[in-house]
């Protein structure tokens, strides 16, 4: 008999885990959604709309290699609420301005019901 043994058998490699990182487009549209509130309330708002719906395409077509996803929606739903909300409150000022809200309050304190 020989005194042969087999070579060790080589450690199998495991393949790394695929490196993510966050999408840069989700940071904006975060950080412009909280300035749309704040400081930029028209420009901030837009911007955050715009790059919320970039990140999240890039997020879609990245096969989960970007995250982000809850930046982006954040600041996607800040940026809505923040459009929304100016638009309803420039209709309440241009209907008060026209006088559509103001005329029928500003005629109750003359209507004299007790006879006097």
């Amino acid at each position: 008999m020989s005194s042969y043994t087999p070579p060790p058998v080589p450690p199998s490699y495991q393949p790394l885990p695929p490196i993510t990182r966050s999408s840069t487009m989700a940071l904006v549209s975060l950080i412009t959604g909280i300035a749309g509130w704040t400081v930029l309330p028209i420009l901030g708002s837009i911007v955050a709309i715009i790059t919320g719906h970039m990140a999240k395409s890039e997020i879609n077509r990245s096969g989960g290699t970007v995250t982000g996803g809850g930046m982006a929606t954040f600041g996607l739903v800040l940026g809505y609420l923040a459009v929304v909300g100016g638009i309803c409150v420039g209709c309440l000022f241009l209907l008060s301005f026209l006088g559509i809200f103001t005329i029928p309050f500003l005629s109750i304190p003359f209507l004299n019901t007790s006879g006097y």
